[in-house]
């Protein structure tokens, strides 16, 4: 019995999508490395592998009925990994200010104390909602329009206002998605018949 469960939790989370997942993560410092060292061609490149390791998890899960809890973990982890590496870059190469990196972090620790709360009354993370994917969509699309600015100098003009208008836009959603968040969390919380500390 020992064996079979074993067996199940190995082929659970050795699926072709977390593999992919996990392929992800570990681009993670590649790209942040190439970042900082103004090797932009090469971590758009690198970016752009991750993001289509993004898209072939999902549709392979569904495809092959192969959704984990631990992809579902592995997948917005890598997200924010990826956003924060390139916040992390591109405020260091002076590609942004450091405002927007200190206003995406902010609402990152927000939500890291709801998570907490949650943990106390027994919860694992919520499910991710579509406004937060949305503007993990628009601050994935914006990054790489700010690389190829800073690449291309002479398309510069046409493509900074384009890379602007998603990372703000997705800046808005982002904190949208945590009072969203922060309002579930406070649902499940009131709704807990359980008493935490019991």
């Amino acid at each position: 019995m020992a064996t079979q469960m074993n067996l199940s939790i190995r082929q659970q989370f050795f699926t072709v999508p977390n593999l992919l997942s996990m392929l992800r993560l570990a681009l993670v410092p590649v790209f942040l490395v190439l970042l900082i060292n103004e090797k932009f061609i090469l971590a758009i490149c690198t970016l752009a592998l991750a993001s289509l390791t993004d898209f072939l998890d999902g549709y392979l899960a569904r495809r092959w009925n192969q959704i984990t809890r631990l992809g579902q973990l592995l997948d917005p982890a890598a997200d924010r990994l990826y956003i924060f590496s390139t916040l992390v870059g591109l405020a260091f190469i002076g590609q942004i200010p450091t405002w927007i990196v200190v206003v995406i972090f902010a609402r990152d620790a927000m939500l890291a104390v709801a998570y907490v709360v949650l943990a106390n009354f027994g919860f694992g993370p919520l499910p991710v909602h579509y406004l937060g994917k949305t503007a993990t969509f628009a601050l994935l699309y914006s990054f790489p329009l700010l690389l190829m600015a800073k690449i291309w100098t002479t398309a510069a003009p046409a493509l900074m206002p384009l890379a602007w208008a998603f990372a703000l836009w997705g800046v808005g959603l982002y904190w949208w998605a945590g009072f969203v968040y922060l309002r579930q969390v406070r649902e499940v919380v009131k709704n807990n018949p359980q008493d935490s500390l019991g």
